[in-house]
């Protein structure tokens, strides 16, 4: 079979190709386009259309849902597989993804349940496919152990941009709208496992919102303001709160490696090594760090993150916040271990990083469970069974 790889610099990517092929005996064309992330662009379509005048595609994947794959996709009855591994991620309110054609999973199950409810039925679930393997091919060649062994870890942003859109909108709001603004993120900063500001942003807040940062609709896109201020607003900003002040609290107690994209971010007390490779060294990270942190981005309300995916498939330790999903697939104390709340993540740190044996029984069940049940075999192998492929 000959399927489409839509090429875009994202995580996974590689592995992904390599499955295909190795693992199932697909072709992979790989297909890049200057003009991937747009709603409407006719050379895309039309570069597409002369791909396949060449070369027969039997169907489409990719990481993340693109309205334009999907359009072009469905113009000639393809089918179309894609991973959403993001969210937010605003494309998936695009009308485009209704076509009969496509196959949409989606990491979050809150996300996908509405999506379900609201009538969209080419929707489905599914964790995030990890390379297991790749750790032990990586711990055979020399690494930096200074840098990549470390008691705690964190890796991932730290959304401390300067001028982001939250502080821009912020700072154009009136006093009363501030007052209510702060409250609620406040009361949000408190709940661990429930996302709940859409729900708290009634007409005329959001009518100050935009009036302060207006944000235009695409084309063909049918999310709400609600939705975008909460998730894209607010969640980064509460995010970057809660990870710097928890890892803040982490440092004064603990040698803390802190890898960001940011290599001037400073959390008091933690050791800053900037960004590091995905598939060079974060691995190891994981795999060598006694603890690994996972703080979720706000705006996944259930989801594992590809972060815990990555690091139980390092056989790495795991202590994250709560997200219900884990329910779903593991088991808590065995698998990994998630904290309630600030007092809790720093006493499960003092446990952990004083029993061995036990952390290191945890990251062993984690790292199997990934293994035989998340790896790419299993997870495309259903893909490709609800697709009929």
């Amino acid at each position: 079979m000959h399927v489409l790889y839509l090429d875009w610099p994202c995580f996974k990517g590689e592995d992904l190709c390599f499955s295909l092929k190795n693992h199932f005996g697909f072709d992979v064309i790989r297909f890049s386009h200057e003009d991937y992330t747009e709603r409407n662009s006719e050379g895309f379509l039309q570069t597409f259309r002369e791909l396949i005048k060449k070369q027969p595609i039997d169907f489409c994947i990719s990481y993340n849902f693109f309205p334009l794959l999907a359009r072009a996709a469905h113009e000639h009855n393809i089918k179309y597989i894609s991973l959403v591994y993001d969210n937010p991620f605003v494309k998936l309110y695009s009308y485009t993804i209704t076509y009969p054609t496509n196959y949409v999973f989606i990491f979050d199950y809150n996300l996908y349940e509405k999506l379900r409810l609201g009538g969209i039925s080419t929707v489905y679930y599914s964790t995030l496919p990890v390379n297991a393997d790749n750790i032990s091919v990586l711990l055979d060649e020399p690494y930096d152990k200074e840098k990549l062994t470390a008691e705690v870890s964190f890796v991932g942003s730290l959304y401390n941009e300067d001028h982001n859109i939250f502080d821009r909108m912020y700072g154009k709001l009136d006093d009363y709208t501030k007052g209510y603004v702060d409250s609620i993120m406040q009361a949000q900063l408190k709940i661990s496992g429930y996302y709940f500001i859409e729900e708290l942003l009634p007409q005329p807040i959001i009518d100050k919102l935009y009036e302060a940062e207006p944000y235009q609709n695409s084309s063909d896109g049918a999310e709400t303001l609600a939705n975008i201020y909460a998730d894209y607003y607010f969640g980064r900003k509460l995010t970057s709160m809660e990870r710097i002040d928890l890892l803040s609290k982490v440092a004064a107690k603990h040698p803390l490696s802190l890898f960001t994209k940011d290599p001037t971010a400073i959390i008091p007390g933690a050791n800053n090594f900037g960004p590091i490779d995905y598939y060079m060294e974060m691995p190891i990270v994981f795999h060598e760090s006694k603890i690994n942190l996972n703080i979720t981005l706000r705006s996944i309300q259930s989801g594992i993150p590809l972060r815990c995916m990555d690091i139980m498939g390092c056989g790495g330790f795991l202590l994250t916040n709560f997200q219900a999903d884990f329910l779903r697939h593991f088991t808590p104390d065995e698998d990994y271990v998630y904290f309630e709340d600030e007092d809790d993540l720093l006493q499960k740190i003092d446990y952990y990083l004083n029993h061995d044996d036990k952390r290191r029984a945890i990251a062993e069940s984690g790292f199997e469970k990934v293994r035989m049940e998340h790896g790419f075999i299993p997870i495309l192998g259903n893909l490709f069974s609800i697709a009929g492929i």
